[in-house]
């Protein structure tokens, strides 16, 4: 619900606009001074400013001056007995979002409204939309049958109508902020901003600015008032990804924000209201985090209201085949190149790969091969990924196929661990290794080469 502040000294003309804008849905703050005005401007979360011109105390270019010092995107309509071209000139120079002249239509006024605050979420999204790191904001896909994807999916479609905090869960390039993007859009904020932010991402000595921004000359640099994404986010969704990277100490400041439901700018001497719905995200295990003293117990809970475990890639290999299909479409069209097949044999190289990246290793080697690809058939020769195999790849061993399949890629398992381990004890010294071995340098040679090893 956004709020509108009307600055009137005449009472009867004050009610009158209250009454109407609460009943088209608003919350209104009534000032009768330019003062009384300020002071709400200073201590309340305004969206709207509707004032006077000609007021106790201080005026209305007064009161939108200091209006625009506070906060660049709130708009001011200026009403006045006193239509001249000069008044009017003047209000618009200092910023006014319009000017209206008394006696005027209420509907008149009403239709300014409504375009005053879309135009005030309009720059919000057009201030997101510049930064690096804010996507393209569309609905997202998701893409699987497997009972695991289908469960988040299921769970996402339960808490998106709610105002609940939720967690995300998962490795890195399993889709956390795709998610986040679905709860938000199948939920009632959809029309305001989803402000994601990469907490990892950020030095933590200008995160908290990024988080709720700072005042001008608060510190060395701080040339102007900065709006951090909290206040950007306002009646929106704000998007912690990697939270468990945060600050500790700046951890004490996001539990204030979440259980007060206000902020503090860097340097700034008073709280600021916001209504945001928080979804956070974490690669790491926030639990063991808490056990080891490196992320607070009670913004744990406080953040763990919700959450949803979202698998990685090896766990739901039958969504592979869906998702090759769907990437292949996507750069395809992306690359304007017709449109391609993959083989089998492809197809079987990718399901059986462990993918430690996820769906965006996966997403990856997709665009990779078809820009290979110079016919109409990915194969196996247009699949660059690395051959290592890891310790989970032995807990993941694909038991399809024939006995002399399963034994081959246990061989090349067993072979590459052992190999690895050498070189390790070797410290890559391949003459060594090959001794401890008893092959030849040659034989080793050629099988670091052909199991992607690296020394």
């Amino acid at each position: 619900m956004e709020t509108i502040l009307i600055i009137e000294d005449k009472v009867s003309m004050a009610r009158m606009l209250k009454d109407t804008l609460e009943s088209e849905g608003y919350r209104v703050i009534s000032a009768e001074t330019g003062t009384e005005g300020i002071r709400y401007l200073k201590e309340d979360k305004v969206d709207l400013v509707i004032t006077d011109l000609k007021l106790p105390e201080k005026d209305g270019i007064e009161i939108l001056k200091i209006s625009k010092e506070e906060n660049q995107l709130r708009p001011v309509i200026v009403m006045t007995a006193f239509g001249s071209i000069e008044t009017a000139v003047a209000a618009m120079k200092e910023g006014a979002f319009d000017f209206i002249t008394k006696p005027f239509d209420i509907d008149h006024l009403l239709m300014l409204t409504k375009r005053a605050l879309e135009a005030q979420r309009l720059l919000t999204e057009n201030i997101l939309l510049k930064e690096e790191f804010a996507p393209k904001l569309r609905f997202p896909k998701i893409i699987g049958k497997s009972e695991g994807i289908t469960t988040v999916a299921q769970m996402v479609q339960k808490v998106a109508p709610t105002k609940t905090t939720v967690l995300l869960i998962g490795e890195s390039g399993t889709g956390k902020e795709l998610f986040a993007r679905a709860i938000h859009n199948l939920s009632k904020r959809l029309k305001y901003p989803f402000v994601p932010i990469n907490c990892a991402a950020i030095p933590k000595d200008l995160l908290e600015s990024e988080l709720f921004g700072h005042e001008k000359g608060s510190f060395t640099g701080a040339e102007y008032r900065k709006i951090g994404k909290f206040e950007l986010a306002d009646k929106g969704t704000i998007f912690l990804d990697e939270v468990g990277d945060m600050d500790f100490t700046l951890q004490s400041k996001l539990l204030r924000a979440i259980e007060e439901s206000e902020i503090e700018r860097v340097g700034g001497i008073r709280p600021i209201k916001v209504d945001v719905r928080i979804i956070a995200a974490s690669n790491k295990d926030l639990e063991k985090a808490v056990d080891e003293k490196t992320f607070r117990e009670d913004l744990f809970y406080r953040l763990n209201v919700f959450p949803i475990r979202i698998p990685p890639l090896r766990e739901r290999k039958e969504d592979i085949p869906l998702l090759v299909e769907y990437f292949i479409n996507k750069y395809c069209h992306e690359i304007k190149t017709p449109l391609k097949n993959i083989s089998k044999d492809a197809l079987e190289v990718l399901i059986n790969y462990h993918w430690k990246g996820n769906v965006r290793e996966l997403e990856n080697t997709i665009e990779r091969a078809i820009i290979l690809c110079d016919g109409d058939t990915i194969t196996p020769d247009h699949i660059i990924i690395s051959k290592q195999v890891t310790t989970d790849d032995v807990k993941s061993l694909q038991m399809g196929g024939t006995l002399e399949d399963v034994a081959k890629r246990a061989l090349r398992i067993a072979e590459t661990q052992r190999i690895v381990e050498v070189l390790k004890e070797t410290k890559g010294n391949k003459t060594k290794a090959a001794e401890i071995l008893r092959i030849s340098y040659k034989t080793l040679f050629t099988k670091i080469k052909e199991y992607g090893i690296e020394s």
